[in-house]
């Protein structure tokens, strides 16, 4: 088989489109408006050399990834009835470096396949355009990389901790054991997505019913967000061993996701040492902040935490926020008061507009803020508890 270039689609000969066995997750009939995947063509033999004996990881590679890896870049491509490109685009947006050897190198298996043409087949009905897929394919990867590693690593804490293994033994176990955890792990990431998407429904109907439809050109999300970091992490980080830093750090990443949670709150993302909150009005920011920092306070060895709140119009894109308000919350934990809460003077007003009563509002001076110049602050305390 020759290809004329890169952007020329590559299909299957008339012998090849016949008879056979589609690739896995391959349909009759017609879907999207297209017709069923094709038989993939015949992939490429095995470079000649020593067969290679598969060992443990090997089998569960196999198994994750439902088939043997048989199709070189180009084979696959063919296959999945894309361009070249078009396959390059896929596998570059699903996070994995670049196939250096498109012509010899056998990556893709026929799961791939399958989950190529079905993209192919949502792009050439028009239900989404290739921007759109790429930047789904891109955010699905993203999370799905950081899940596996953290689901791998929960699994190698606790063989060290129940188990008694030490940090070596530990990640052999997993190697040998992950495969037992499989189907719950694909049930349990089903059922969360399907639980938070029903969420996001319910909260973006009843948002966008009260937005302003004058100007729905230019939709910014009012929101309350702010940060919250450990003081001198960096300098103490140095002086732990190990096993007291990641102590340190799940202490940390625990207390605060449990705050941030509990009230109803949402974490866009964690930045080293530092958390980003989002909370969808100003009250339920101000206990986050808050909170975090009284529930922090009161666990023994641990770093004094500082937070910030701000409230403003962010942009929501890529499942993280952007703006003006987002760096001016940056900026403020930078110079909050260490075990203290900081806000601007325009989100303290609103606060007081509110009649907040459980909080103070107590001037903070006005910092010159990094690429924001001097802005006014003010330090959010809790009141006791009237009795």
């Amino acid at each position: 088989m020759t290809v004329a270039d890169e952007t020329t689609l590559v299909s299957p000969s008339a012998s090849q489109a016949g008879g056979g066995n589609p690739p896995r997750g391959a349909t009759g009939g017609f879907r999207y408006g297209v017709p069923a995947i094709p038989e993939p063509a015949k992939p490429k033999k095995q470079r000649k050399g020593k067969k290679h004996r598969k060992n443990t990881v090997d089998k569960r590679v196999e198994k994750l990834l439902r088939g043997e890896e048989k199709y070189t870049l180009r084979s696959a491509a063919q296959a999945a009835q894309m361009t070249v490109a078009e396959a390059r685009r896929f596998w570059l947006s699903m996070g994995f470096p670049v196939i250096h050897d498109e012509d010899h190198d056998l990556v893709f298996t026929d799961d791939d396949v399958a989950a190529m043409s079905r993209q192919r087949q949502v792009l050439r009905s028009g239900a989404l355009d290739q921007e759109a897929i790429s930047s789904l394919v891109r955010g699905e990867s993203h999370t799905a990389d950081r899940l596996a590693l953290w689901q791998y690593e929960t699994l190698a804490e606790y063989a060290e901790r129940v188990l008694g293994l030490d940090g070596i033994s530990a990640r052999f176990w997993v190697l040998d054991h992950v495969g037992d955890f499989q189907e719950f792990f694909s049930k349990e990431i089903s059922y969360a997505w399907r639980r938070h998407l029903a969420s996001l429904l319910r909260r973006s109907e009843a948002e966008a019913s009260s937005m302003d439809l004058s100007n729905a050109d230019e939709v910014q999300l009012q929101r309350a967000l702010g940060f919250a970091d450990m003081v001198s992490f960096t300098h103490h980080s140095n002086e732990l061993a190990a096993s007291e830093l990641v102590t340190l750090i799940e202490t940390f990443e625990t207390t605060c996701r449990d705050v941030i949670t509990s009230h109803g709150a949402r974490v866009v993302k964690t930045i080293g040492d530092a958390f980003l909150y989002i909370a969808d009005d100003l009250v339920t920011g101000a206990e986050v902040a808050m909170g975090i920092v009284e529930k922090l306070r009161q666990i023994p060895g641990m770093l004094p935490v500082r937070a910030s709140l701000v409230w403003g119009g962010v942009v929501s894109r890529y499942g993280d926020v952007f703006g003006p308000t987002v760096n001016l919350a940056s900026r403020l934990v930078d110079v909050a008061p260490s075990g203290g809460v900081l806000t601007d003077r325009r989100t303290a007003n609103i606060m007081t507009a509110l009649g907040l009563e459980q909080f103070a509002l107590v001037p903070a001076g006005a910092p010159d803020l990094q690429g924001l110049g001097r802005v006014e602050t003010v330090e959010l305390r809790r009141l006791p508890a009237r009795v």
